[in-house]
C-alpha cells in the first residue's frame, strides 16, 4: 500500500481546488457504481453496462470523466476499450466514507435504542 504523503497546512488555493475537482469526479453515483465494478478486474464498456444497467452513452460519458481525472486508464483492445483503475487510492477513500457511514449508524442506532425505555 502507498505511503501517505503529508498535505500542507492551511491548503493553497490551488490545491482546494484539486480536492474539490477529486471530490467532484467521485460525487456522482454512476460514477461510484463503475469503479465498483472495475473493482473485480478490467472491463468493456459493454460489460459495464450489463453490470450496471445502464446506456452505453451514459456510461461512455462517465468512463470519459474518470480517465480524464486519471483515476481509470484504458486499453485499445481490437475494435474494444478495457477500463481498469489507475488510482487505487480511490477505494481507500470509499473505505473512509463506508466507515465514518458506519459510526453514524452506529450512534444513531445507541441513541434510539437507549431512547425506547423512556
Amino acid at each position: 500500500m502507498a505511503q501517505l504523503i503529508p498535505i500542507p497546512h492551511p491548503l493553497s488555493d490551488q490545491l482546494v481546488e484539486v480536492i474539490a475537482q477529486r471530490f467532484r469526479v467521485l460525487g456522482e453515483p454512476m460514477r461510484i457504481r463503475l469503479l465498483d465494478t472495475l473493482r473485480d478486474g478490467e472491463a468493456t464498456v459493454q460489460e459495464l453496462q450489463e453490470a450496471t444497467g445502464a446506456s452505453q452513452q451514459n456510461v461512455s460519458k462517465h468512463l470519459g470523466v474518470l480517465l480524464n481525472a486519471g483515476v481509470v486508464s484504458r486499453e485499445k483492445d481490437g475494435n474494444h476499450s478495457r477500463y481498469s483503475i489507475a488510482d487505487e487510492s480511490v477505494f481507500a477513500l470509499c473505505e473512509q466514507v463506508c466507515g465514518g457511514l458506519r459510526r453514524q449508524v452506529a450512534e444513531l442506532e445507541a441513541l434510539l435504542d437507549g431512547g425506547e425505555g423512556r
